[in-house]
């Protein structure tokens, strides 16, 4: 904002203002002084008519998470012909990009690790640059509304060839008729080892 003006660019996050898992974004918005409507929240929870009125109206959905593991909105959002600003970590990757047209723009992360707790065993934890993101954002907002809907048109035509239900239930179909095949059915089942609890 402080490069094309504050009154040429508004953040709409539908998200709970105070996650107990994130930050108070009220309290952030208001230290940054960032009052005069430059960011908006969606709070409630909405329909999905309603959702894709609100991919409509934005240019662009961002997700620069640090630990993705697939990112449904921005698949939603491609899916309503808006492009997406992503950071090449978990699932982004495989929905900013088939491999040679890309969707939008695809950040490659400035740090790398490998972090895991007890409930998550290991996640990708993948950091962008500052410079890198302003500077992406600042080519998406340059683009003109014919170039941006192109990008937007061609991420709507690749989820409905990858991410589609029929495409979905066979390869959940091809996976359980292999594992049946390769390991049995549940008494000719193999590959495991059975232990009995006994007490002596």
């Amino acid at each position: 904002m402080d490069k094309v003006g504050h009154d040429k660019a508004t953040l709409i996050m539908h998200t709970d203002v105070k996650d107990q898992n994130g930050q108070d974004l009220e309290a952030i918005i208001h230290e940054l002084g960032l009052t005069d409507g430059q960011i908006l929240f969606s709070r409630e929870k909405v329909g999905a008519t309603d959702l894709a009125m609100v991919y409509n109206l934005a240019d662009l959905t961002i997700n620069i998470s640090d630990a993705e593991g697939f990112g449904l909105a921005t698949l939603e959002s491609l899916s309503c012909e808006t492009p997406i600003l992503v950071n090449m970590t978990g699932g982004l990757q495989d929905q900013i990009t088939d491999g040679e047209n890309w969707f939008g723009i695809g950040l490659e992360p400035t740090s790398k690790a490998i972090i895991g707790s007890q409930q998550v065993p290991f996640i990708y934890e993948d950091r962008i640059n500052k410079d890198d993101f302003i500077n992406a954002l600042v080519k998406l907002y340059e683009m003109t509304p014919k170039e941006r809907s192109a990008l937007g048109a061609a991420g709507r035509e690749w989820t409905q060839k990858q991410f589609n239900f029929d495409n979905f239930i066979q390869q959940w179909d091809d996976l359980f008729t292999k594992v049946h095949e390769e390991k049995g059915s549940w008494e000719t089942r193999t590959g495991y080892q059975a232990y009995e609890m006994r007490t002596f």
